[in-house]
């Protein structure tokens, strides 16, 4: 994820701390919950380097989705964003998941976030939501990510939309236009919404758009997108600040959690999820599955 990226050199004058709104109490009962789920994952299931590393030695392209739940078990299901796929296509890659408390997490297709201003767009959700209910029991929240240009001037777009959706289904949204946020009156009618809506807002980690980290609970899950640089040394303490806080909410009654890891090399997503896995256990006591894999040799020179 190219969004919010920021030269390294400016990483240290980055002011990273993330935001405590008052408002989540509004969605937490202020004591755990019964059950809670948490998943952790990357937006794709598989990169050539993770073979002999992640992956067994020669492990072919065509088989990294039966060997990615062996170490995560969850996917930003960024391929739906691209195309709409029947129910067959979909389904064929559920079987070959073999995992049942795995979930796809699928966004929405471009052709109704992105070019359709969120108008007519029903026959177009409808056919991809046909297809994404094939997943069954593996199917995990949908997430609408909305671009840069979609502005709080649309939010009646938004609205009538996100009220057309299917309500036995999750979803959570991805606003990306600093309009959404930067006006106090315009970020609470949103979040106010969503609550009443019951639907989660995506919050986005990255460097260079700090306003994206609101760290809103509109329901009593979260989903986050936290985008690091590479494990430079902030990206460490951002993972343990976001272990603190993960906390809070689960002793407040978080009652699910999803957490994507996007890096910019390949094998720092494995080598950063687990650490927050391992951090995440130390502090609140959740044993998630890790990757095992090799870890990098270093150089001598």
């Amino acid at each position: 994820m190219q969004f919010g990226r920021v030269n390294d050199s400016l990483l240290n004058n980055i002011d990273f701390s993330l935001p405590d709104p008052a408002d989540n109490k509004l969605v937490l009962p202020g004591q755990p919950a019964a059950n809670l789920s948490v998943y952790i994952g990357c937006p794709r299931w598989g990169m050539k380097e993770w073979v002999g590393t992640l992956y067994p030695k020669g492990t072919k392209e065509a088989n990294y989705l039966e060997e990615y739940p062996h170490h995560f078990n969850c996917i930003e299901f960024n391929a739906t964003h691209y195309k709409i796929y029947d129910p067959g296509t979909i389904g064929k890659w559920k079987a070959r998941v073999n995992r049942k408390d795995f979930k796809f997490c699928p966004k929405v297709p471009q052709s109704i976030s992105h070019y359709s201003s969120l108008v007519n767009a029903q026959d177009q959700t409808t056919a991809f939501l046909e297809g994404i209910l094939a997943l069954e029991e593996n199917l995990g929240p949908i997430f609408l990510q909305l671009g840069e240009n979609f502005s709080p001037k649309r939010k009646e777009n938004l609205y009538k939309y996100l009220q057309s959706l299917p309500t036995d289904l999750s979803w959570y949204v991805e606003l990306r236009h600093p309009d959404w946020f930067t006006n106090p009156a315009t970020a609470k009618e949103l979040f106010d919404t969503f609550r009443q809506l019951k639907i989660g807002a995506v919050i986005t980690d990255t460097a260079g758009r700090r306003d994206c980290v609101h760290m809103q609970l509109s329901t009593a899950g979260s989903m986050v997108r936290f985008v690091g640089n590479s494990l430079h040394p902030t990206d460490y303490k951002r993972m343990d600040e976001w272990v603190l806080r993960i906390d809070k909410w689960i002793k407040n009654g978080l009652q699910e959690l999803y957490f994507f890891m996007h890096m910019q090399d390949d094998m720092s997503y494995i080598e950063a999820s687990v650490y927050f896995i391992d951090k995440l256990k130390e502090r609140s006591g959740i044993s998630i599955p890790k990757p095992v894999f090799q870890p990098r040799q270093q150089s001598l020179f």
